[in-house]
């Protein structure tokens, strides 16, 4: 391989929308075209067919993660069309052997994948011995998750084999390069390029980048700068989509309209309308903090106001959450500062210090806990535990960009219904 290859995955599970986005995908610069595993699984062989009929001169990828029988599901994926065909690293030693022999039978390759391997560099060197013809330094969608990388896994490896090794896992503009910097050969890429509302542009984009990694650095930012960078770019809709279904405050209002709120909370437990603890976690709060109150559930009177407000907009805290009442409203709207509340009343309470903060609360149906992540915008207010924070964040990005390019394929006159195939999916 003179040159890396830029191979677009289509992980998807319906073959109209595989076809149409592998059209435009070519047309950016693809070289070769996966067969994504999800779209074999919904589509069996038909898709590797349907792929090889409408890019004849294309190399044809069938990522059929091979764990048994080896010989038997090379030779469908070779009849079908398929000139590359993936077998799991971890699958035992004869199972890699059939897969060879079938591929040197059919006149196609066989790709390593080191999905889940736990010793990497020695099983590359073991499946070159055992006649592989490339390699993938794969690091799964569940994995990417957690912030696993395929480009960490790829280093590891670079160098120790002479085949070609590809690498897989989260790739986009930015991370490409330094995946062809690090000894890439194969550069596949997903979402990055199969959720975007242009393909042939953001393909374009990835093949320009690739041509010239010496020109791009990827700098890595601190890991809660990250994580407040993804939760700004999505909806709360998105989150809770990934966290499937949970996360959701109920009753909420935006006292402000349409804002953004994004922050680690800090918990203050109060009882009603007693505003000295709400108070006080202004000054412990740090800046980019949301502070988050359960008021007794008490809506008759408030413990915030437009002072408490305007202490926090000072100190560039995020947002503030009341389970119970704000007042001032006409004042906090003219501030601006995202203020999410159960309702509106005009009556105070004393400051009398009973309560706490830092500890576990319950606000509007959900527990939260002090640097747990509160995400707010018009749609509502969701809590997302801070030991899963990356994780929901990289799913709510991958959610976010599933939907564009959905809304893109509505607006070329499809209906959400066709795009997804409603029909063929319901439970019978």
């Amino acid at each position: 391989m003179e040159r890396p290859v830029l191979q677009v995955a289509l992980d998807l599970t319906e073959l109209k929308r595989a076809l149409q986005i592998a059209r435009e995908a070519v047309k950016g610069g693809a070289d070769w075209i996966e067969a994504g595993t999800p779209l074999i699984k919904s589509e069996g062989m038909g898709a590797v067919r349907a792929l090889k009929a409408e890019f004849p001169d294309i190399e044809i990828i069938a990522d059929m993660k091979i764990a048994d029988t080896g010989t038997l599901e090379v030779e469908m994926a070779a009849k079908a069309g398929a000139s590359v065909i993936s077998v799991l690293a971890d699958s035992d030693d004869s199972v890699i052997r059939e897969a060879v022999l079938a591929g040197n039978l059919y006149g196609v390759r066989i790709m390593g994948d080191l999905l889940n391997v736990k010793n990497p560099v020695e099983r590359a060197t073991e499946l070159e011995k055992l006649g592989i013809d490339m390699i993938i330094a794969h690091i799964g969608i569940d994995q990417q998750m957690t912030g696993k990388n395929s480009i960490s896994l790829l280093s590891e490896i670079s160098g120790k084999v002479t085949l070609p090794i590809g690498a897989a896992g989260g790739l986009n503009e930015e991370s490409v390069s330094e995946a062809v910097a690090c000894g890439a050969n194969i550069i596949l890429v997903g979402s990055a390029i199969t959720k975007s509302a242009d393909v042939t542009a953001a393909t374009s984009s990835i093949r320009e980048a690739i041509e010239r990694p010496c020109e791009r650095r990827v700098l890595k930012k601190k890991p809660d700068d990250e994580i407040r960078s993804m939760f700004s770019s999505v909806s709360s809709p998105n989150i809770t989509d990934a966290m499937h279904r949970k996360g959701a405050m109920y009753g909420l209002i935006s006292i402000c309209g349409d804002v953004k709120m994004v922050g680690k909370a800090v918990t203050v437990e109060t009882i009603a309308g007693d505003w000295a603890k709400p108070v006080e976690a202004i000054d412990m709060a740090k800046k980019g903090d949301v502070i988050v109150i359960n008021n007794s559930r008490a809506i008759d009177v408030a413990p915030w106001g437009e002072l408490a407000t305007h202490s926090c907009m000072n100190k560039g805290i995020a947002g503030v959450v009341i389970d119970g009442s704000v007042r001032d409203v006409d004042d906090i709207m003219k501030i601006g500062l995202p203020v999410f509340s159960r309702g509106v009343s005009p009556n105070a309470g004393e400051p009398k210090g009973f309560g706490e903060i830092g500890a576990g609360i319950m606000c509007c149906g959900q527990q939260v806990r002090q640097g747990d992540w509160i995400i707010g915008d018009a749609s509502g207010v969701v809590v997302v535990p801070r030991e899963r924070a990356y994780e929901v964040a990289k799913r709510s990005v991958e959610v976010n960009r599933h939907e564009n390019r959905i809304r893109e394929e509505i607006k070329r006159g499809e209906t959400l219904s066709s795009v997804m195939e409603l029909l063929r999916w319901e439970k019978r």
